[in-house]
């Protein structure tokens, strides 16, 4: 049934997104000409030709873009992401076919128009699609059925996590091993019963997760799939040290994951996001330079040593440099190693202040301009605590990949200060495995209003 389903909502989605692409049209065409007293150079036929070219561009392109893929398999803001990449690439598309073509007399205001009109319906369009579809498989609706095949420890994580979010959608009707693991959820076979157990339940999916030491079924598990015509996904027993967005490399025909992909390897993306960092700091320290003046005195006030407190952080290929902030402690015997936390005798009563609104952060604008330091990324450690948690943490140094951050991922998750290292790490690698210029500048954003909102509550 939910093939069916999907079927028929794939085909709404298509017919809805062309309706609003070719109303969008109209309502720029509006907007242009009656709303702004626009000049028509031409008659109004040619713009309803250009909306219906604007449909078959449209849904060509959001097509190849796979934004008419399972709501299931993708976040909204990586959605979003796409679909603006999309209408960008369609607007500047249809702008030419008017060079092109000769159309000067077409209005290029009116493609403006249908941008932002197009962009807000379809998003919106989508939003309330997945705010329907969550509260309607709450109700138990619109589930696809799968058949977990293996019990390690894979298949274990899939199963907490499909349970525990039940947006997903994914109704788990067993699992089919060799062992009685589970006594919550139904046995349904063993290995060698899996074409029998796909022939008589035909779930919309096969979820694979066995052990290591079950991998020799896989060929047999794979070909009872292909054998019933049922869709396979693989969880390799593996996963653990697979990255969230993992790039497949081709040698010779042959696939082969990388394991540790990073966007920021790429030359354009690296040179794109120290362009941002230079910018940006150059402005915020422009704009801040009165707040870090009165930051200055108070510091040199408040109590005796240096105003600009500097301490050895690990950064990008575990060099280390000095990281500037402002001093906001006495000056003490452990200032190189200790661990600050929220309540610490240490630190003076303007020291408290400045550091409850980050204020004491601000000197690390000019770490970016030197190039140690990034507006946004992971948060540098001193080499003390390097050494202590490579020895405990799994993956730890590759957050040394990328330059460290004034802000990131972790602190807008709240996980800054005294907090679990463990989890500030998972949150550093899906930074590093997902980075993209945006990401950034909603971690920026993140950060501003996490700041705006503590300063009211303070107030």
């Amino acid at each position: 049934m939910i093939k069916e389903n999907q079927h028929l909502l794939n085909q709404l989605h298509v017919i809805s997104d062309g309706v609003l692409v070719f109303v969008s049209m109209m309502i720029a065409y509006f907007i242009r000409f009656y709303v702004f007293s626009g000049i028509e150079g031409v008659p109004f036929a040619y713009y309803v030709y250009l909306g219906l070219l604007a449909v078959v561009l449209c849904l060509l392109s959001y097509g190849m873009a796979g934004l008419y893929s399972s709501y299931r398999a993708i976040r909204f803001h990586r959605e979003a992401a796409r679909f603006l990449c999309a209408n960008t690439l369609d607007t500047m598309a249809m702008t030419s076919v008017l060079f092109v073509f000769r159309l000067e007399n077409m209005s290029r205001w009116t493609l403006v128009f249908f941008f932002l009109v197009s962009s807000f319906l379809l998003l919106s369009k989508r939003a309330a699609m997945r705010i329907l579809l969550r509260r309607y498989r709450r109700m138990g609706y619109n589930q696809k059925h799968v058949v977990l095949v293996g019990d390690g420890p894979m298949a274990e994580t899939y199963l907490k996590r499909v349970t525990t979010d039940r947006n997903l959608g994914f109704q788990v009707d067993g699992y089919v091993s060799d062992s009685l693991t589970w006594k919550d959820l139904a046995n349904l076979g063993r290995y060698d019963q899996l074409e029998q157990v796909l022939d008589s339940l035909v779930p919309d999916e096969v979820v694979v997760a066995v052990r290591a030491a079950d991998e020799a079924w896989l060929p047999r598990i794979i070909a009872a799939c292909e054998k019933t015509g049922t869709k396979a996904s693989v969880i390799p027993f593996y996963a653990a040290y697979i990255p969230s967005n993992p790039q497949v490399d081709n040698i010779d025909g042959l696939p082969m994951i990388n394991l540790r992909r990073i966007p920021l390897e790429n030359l354009g993306n690296a040179f794109l996001k120290r362009a941002f960092d230079i910018v940006g700091a150059a402005v915020l320290i422009v704009v801040t330079s009165p707040l870090m003046l009165l930051a200055a005195v108070g510091v040199k006030l408040s109590s005796p040593g240096p105003i600009i407190f500097r301490q050895v952080r690990v950064g990008k290929n575990k060099k280390e440099f000095y990281m500037y902030k402002f001093r906001s402690m006495r000056v003490n015997a452990k200032q190189q190693t200790g661990w600050s936390r929220d309540v610490d005798p240490r630190k003076t009563a303007f020291g408290s202040f400045i550091r409850k609104f980050s204020i004491d952060e601000l000197p690390q604008f000019f770490n970016v301009l030197k190039g140690d330091m990034s507006l946004v990324g992971p948060r540098p450690e001193v080499p003390h605590f390097v050494e202590q948690f490579k020895e405990e943490i799994p993956r730890y140094m590759v957050k040394h990949q990328v330059r460290p951050g004034i802000t990131g991922w972790a602190q807008v998750n709240g996980l800054r200060g005294d907090t679990s290292i463990r989890e500030r790490i998972e949150h550093d690698l899906y930074y590093i495995e997902n980075w993209n210029i945006l990401f950034d500048v909603k971690i920026l954003l993140m950060t501003l209003f996490r700041a705006v909102n503590k300063e009211k509550i303070n107030l």
